[in-house]
Order: C-alpha cells, then sequence, then structure tokens
C-alpha cells in the first residue's frame, strides 16, 4: 500500500540454505506450514519440496496455503504476481495444501471456472477438493449478499479424505469496511489455521471465531485510522495499518459477532 518498498525477495536456494540449516540443528518438526504471498516460482517449487519431506516425518502435518496471486477492482480482476506462478500453484502446491484460503479471483484462476452464483462457487469448491485439499475457503467475493451491498460473502467448504463423501459447507456474510487495507487476506489465513487446530472437525465455529476476529480487527482499525487523519480526510497507509497488537484480546477470544449458516 506504499509509494516505496525495498528489500530482496527470497529464491528457492536461499530458502533451501535455510531450511538445511534447521536440519542440521534437528528442529525441523513443525505440526503446521503456513504460505502466502511469494513472487518467485523456484520459490514455490521449493516450498513444495520442503512440504513433502516435513510430511514424511508428521503424517499429521497440516499445510495451509494462501494462493496470493491477484483480485478484482471494480469488477475486474488481475494478477499482481508473475504469471508463471498460476501453474506452480495449480499443478504442484494445491494437490500438497490441507487447507486453501483463496479469494474468488484465485479460486477462478485455480480452476479456470468464472463465479457467478453461489452454487457455481460450490462447484468450483468441489474442483479445489478433488485438487487435493480437504478444506477450501473463498475469502472474499462478488457475490449478492442476503444481507444486502454492505456485506461480503465467504464460502467455506469441508470434505474429509478418509472415503466419506460428507462435505461441510459454509457461508458468512460480515460488514464492509470502507476502506483499502493491506493484509487482511494474510490475516485471514493465519487465524483460519489456528481456529481450525482448535475445532478441527467444526468449519461453522472456526470461520465465525476467524471472521469475528478479523471483523474486530478491522473496525479498530478504521476508527484510529479516521480520528488519526482528522475530520474530512481520507486515511493514508500509515494510518490503515492493521491495529494487530491493540486487537490482542480479541484475536485470542474474539466475541462472535458474525454468524456463519451451514449450507
Amino acid at each position: 500500500g506504499y509509494a516505496h518498498w525495498k528489500g530482496q525477495v527470497l529464491n528457492s536456494d536461499e530458502l533451501h540454505e535455510l531450511y538445511e540449516g534447521l536440519k542440521l540443528n534437528k528442529v525441523n518438526q513443525y505440526d503446521y506450514v503456513l504460505t502466502g504471498y511469494t513472487r518467485d516460482a523456484s520459490f514455490l517449487a521449493m516450498v513444495v519440496d520442503i512440504v513433502q519431506e516435513l510430511k514424511q516425518q508428521n503424517s499429521n502435518l497440516v499445510y495451509v496455503c494462501d494462493p496470493v496471486m491477484g483480485d478484482k477492482w471494480n469488477g475486474e480482476g488481475s494478477m499482481y504476481v508473475p504469471k508463471d506462478l498460476l501453474p506452480v500453484y495449480r499443478d504442484k502446491v494445491v494437490p500438497v495444501a490441507d487447507i486453501i484460503t483463496p479469494n474468488q479471483f484465485e479460486a477462478e484462476l485455480l480452476t479456470g471456472r468464472k463465479i457467478h452464483t453461489e452454487e457455481e462457487a460450490l462447484e468450483v469448491m468441489d474442483m479445489l477438493h478433488a485438487m487435493g485439499p480437504e478444506t477450501v475457503v473463498i475469502t472474499s467475493s462478488d457475490l449478492q449478499a442476503s444481507l444486502g451491498n454492505d456485506y461480503l460473502i465467504a464460502l467455506g467448504s469441508h470434505r474429509k479424505r478418509d472415503g466419506t463423501k460428507m462435505t461441510q459447507r459454509i457461508r458468512v456474510e460480515s460488514p464492509k469496511v470502507d476502506a483499502v487495507f493491506v493484509g487482511t487476506g494474510d490475516l485471514f489465513a493465519a487465524m483460519l489455521l489456528a481456529w481450525t487446530h482448535k475445532h478441527p472437525n467444526n468449519l461453522k465455529v472456526a470461520c465465525e471465531k476467524t471472521v469475528s476476529a478479523m471483523q474486530h480487527v478491522l473496525q479498530r482499525t478504521i476508527k484510529s485510522a479516521k480520528a488519526e487523519a482528522g475530520e474530512g480526510n481520507k486515511p493514508n497507509s500509515a494510518q490503515l495499518e492493521l491495529r494487530m497488537v491493540q486487537s490482542k484480546k480479541d484475536i485470542e477470544n474474539p466475541e462472535i459477532i458474525v454468524k456463519a449458516t451451514v449450507l
């Protein structure tokens, strides 16, 4: 969200070197792996190798992948990572993931299917399940909410890999907040990891806690951003930094202010 940025993009060799260090010290024992924004296809391919190796050591390891590739603005989707990441996500990363959290545009990219209705969204989630993940959450969509235009729809689907065809599907409608925040997708994926860990067989509760925590953080952020910007001024990127630390209690134990509907 800032006009300038500095630093380096980690490549696969550098990631591999870090992982080798963890291995040499025998601290590469993990229960969860979470990946988000990356710009380098070789880095992503290396993530897959590492996840597969970690899963050989711990068959219960859960890999949460936020396939960050792009988003829609005013109905038009565009990618903000290099296009060569799409086939790597689709063919290599998603098949080893247990939980994925694409937005609507990313779900459409991964499946090659457009979503216009809730029914089509459920079909797309089924296609994503078929690629590998047990849990698919479309974190945001342009679908019409029953509560009105001021609400945003997220959809979730959980299907066990044990051969039973039982699928739990849910819809969550949360109030839109009139600002452009950066990092909401990262926060969503991290919260979903935490709450699916606490409620592994109840996607409804996990999503209610995730989305409720998000609402607490966003409401606190917009309130203090407007106060900092002053009457009639639009808050800038610095003022719209998510108030994570100030929301510690809401993140740890969110009051449920957004309910999910079981479909």
